[in-house]
């Protein structure tokens, strides 16, 4: 009983010396863990943010940062909420914010704001393979696929990076599973996944057939249903037309075991759609849209009979007004934005033209159309290509995949503001090409307008074409890659603009041409561009294409004297080019490109 007694008086002496102690400790550093409510989990998530950390795509004051967003984490946790952190791809290219070092700074910021997990996008594959595995193993989050491959001399595939992932918090042991679209390959590069003797060497299952794609994503979700409770896929696959039979929707319709879906790359605002898996149960399907224009946010709940509630919803800027950013991410954010802005921001232009890439529902307009800013870029390919490199160049090309923002009214344009029109580091270069290529990558280009957008859709100078929309698809591919001509031609009345004469001409398929684009077209197939595999090289490493487009506005005239150039149609160095088309004051492009049902145009 002494012993008892003594030990008892030690114990009300320690805790009176831990009282004394904890008065006198300045509140700030008294830390109360919160616990969170057993089996109820919050996901926030987020898609396709493509490095805007600065907010260049949200709306006012509070606009969705990644500070903002780990801000809104931490104080879910502070009010016990048991709370994962995870992205569905496309994060560490788009701006000169990723450019500058191939996204290492982006990744800093994310593992600083304490992401659990990534999906793999295809613009991850964007500085190449070696790009990307230097990013994946700079992330202290574990980017996950559960369909892409390395392939050893004999044939055998090894995943390339882990599959899934299950955290268990509160309770609740969530999987997350990775799936990353076939598409990556034609979308960034297919040589980035070959050897130099055109051998692949990395693959993405579906890339042959999308059974490939199910039988992946189902031998993965069966092994994670045996470690968690709820199993989420974090895919980047999205629901355009144009990516079936690859899309979200598609694996959700051929698959079992997954109780909801986080998407990416269709840039889709998806609060929470329900689909039905291949026995019926209905899945969520949910996606954010793009460059932080809204965060998401996913509950799920265990219920008393034991089987999971799933939820979803979007956060606003305006949603999230009130938070308060988290300081440590907040710090990295501004001193990356303060880097680049400095070693980018000199001014070499103003306009009053509004430059258009997205249309007014915020869906890509250089996808599935001509606009002005399309314009713009391939007439800076053509005007450098010419007049500063000297190549004698017949037209210039650029995908609409490779715009990537549009440039408003009164905004200044600076270095900053080409590299975010065309933020990919990819090199221009000039090749001979027949006019057959040409007419072949026009309609390759065109195939699915205007009823899919496409990332190869065409921007063009020194060159108009038509589209007959009423003529259906027929383009041979494979893996959405270019395989031969369709049996009948949706585009016609090709014309090429001849330099000496000021008019344009009917294209002549035997003839060879001198074309001006990015290597990522021209020499790597690009968006699938195969026609120009054989094509003979003229000069390769022409100019950057951001440095191009700078080099271009530099260029127009000053026309009122305030020690800038004007970016306008009559002060463009093209203007001097008799009968050359151009329009920038339209929206809509120069008019040289139309679509419409039927020839009569």
């Amino acid at each position: 009983m002494k012993k008892m007694r003594k030990n008892r008086s030690r114990i009300v002496a320690f805790m009176m010396t831990l009282m004394v102690t904890m008065v006198m400790m300045p509140m700030s550093s008294v830390v109360w863990a919160a616990q969170g409510k057993a089996g109820q989990v919050t996901i926030l998530y987020t898609n396709d943010v493509h490095t805007y950390i600065d907010n260049s795509k949200g709306s006012g004051s509070n606009a969705v940062r990644y500070s903002t967003v780990a801000g809104y984490k931490d104080e879910l946790k502070a009010a016990g909420k048991n709370v994962l952190l995870v992205d569905a791809g496309d994060n560490i290219q788009g701006t000169a914010y990723g450019g500058m070092d191939l996204g290492e700074s982006v990744i800093d910021i994310m593992n600083t704001a304490g992401y659990t997990a990534s999906a793999i996008g295809n613009h991850e594959f964007d500085y190449s393979m070696s790009g990307f595995l230097n990013a994946r193993n700079h992330a202290k989050f574990s980017y996950l696929s559960s369909n892409l491959y390395k392939v050893n001399s004999k044939g055998g595939k090894k995943h390339l990076c882990r599959t899934y992932k299950v955290k268990k918090i509160g309770g609740v042991k969530v999987a997350f599973v990775g799936i990353t679209t076939p598409e990556s390959i034609t979308k960034s590069s297919p040589k980035y996944f070959q050897n130099k003797n055109g051998k692949y060497i990395y693959d993405i299952a579906g890339r042959k057939s999308a059974k490939e794609l199910y039988a992946a994503v189902q031998k993965t979700v069966n092994a994670a249903n045996k470690k968690a409770d709820v199993v989420i896929a974090l895919g980047h696959l999205g629901v355009n037309a144009g990516s079936k039979p690859w899309r979200s929707t598609d694996v959700i319709a051929h698959t079992t075991g997954i109780d909801a879906f986080i998407d990416g790359h269709s840039h889709t605002t998806m609060p929470g759609t329900y689909y039905k898996n291949k026995r019926g149960k209905k899945v969520l399907l949910t996606q954010t849209g793009y460059s932080l224009n809204a965060l998401g946010e996913m509950t799920v709940t265990k219920k008393s009979s034991g089987k999971y509630s799933i939820s979803s919803k979007l956060l606003t800027a305006d949603d999230l007004g009130s938070v308060a950013p988290n300081a440590a991410v907040k710090a990295k954010e501004d001193a990356l934005i303060a880097k680049v802005d400095s070693e980018l921001g000199e001014k070499v232009g103003t306009s009053k033209i509004n430059f258009v890439a997205l249309e007014k529902d915020k869906q890509w307009a250089v996808r599935t159309r001509e606009t002005n800013l399309g314009d713009f870029c391939a007439d800076a390919y053509y005007w450098y290509a010419n007049e500063k490199a000297s190549l004698d160049c017949d037209l210039a090309i650029m995908n609409g995949g490779g715009i990537r923002t549009d440039v408003p009214a009164g905004t200044d344009w600076t270095y900053k503001t080409c590299k975010s029109i065309n933020p990919f580091g990819n090199v221009l270069c000039v090749a001979e090409v027949s006019g057959q290529d040409i007419l072949d990558a026009l309609e390759f280009g065109a195939r699915l307008t205007p009823d899919a957008s496409t990332g190869g859709f065409m921007h063009v100078a020194g060159i108009t074409f038509k589209i007959d929309t009423s003529v259906p698809n027929t383009v041979h591919e494979e893996n959405k890659q270019w395989v031969s001509g369709p049996d009948a031609y949706r585009v016609y009345d090709v014309k090429v603009y001849d330099k000496k004469t000021g008019k344009y001409q009917p294209l002549d398929t035997a003839k060879t041409y001198r074309v001006c684009g990015t290597n990522y077209t021209l020499m790597n197939s690009g968006d699938g561009f195969n026609m120009f595999s054989d094509s003979k090289l003229v000069l390769d490493g022409v100019a950057q294409d951001y440095l191009a487009l700078a080099e271009y506005a530099q260029n127009f005239k000053d026309t009122d004297g305030d020690g800038y150039a004007n970016i306008a149609s009559s002060s463009s160095p093209l203007a001097s080019y008799a009968g050359y088309t151009i329009n920038y004051e339209n929206e809509s492009g120069a008019g040289r490109i139309s679509a419409a049902a039927g020839k009569a145009q």
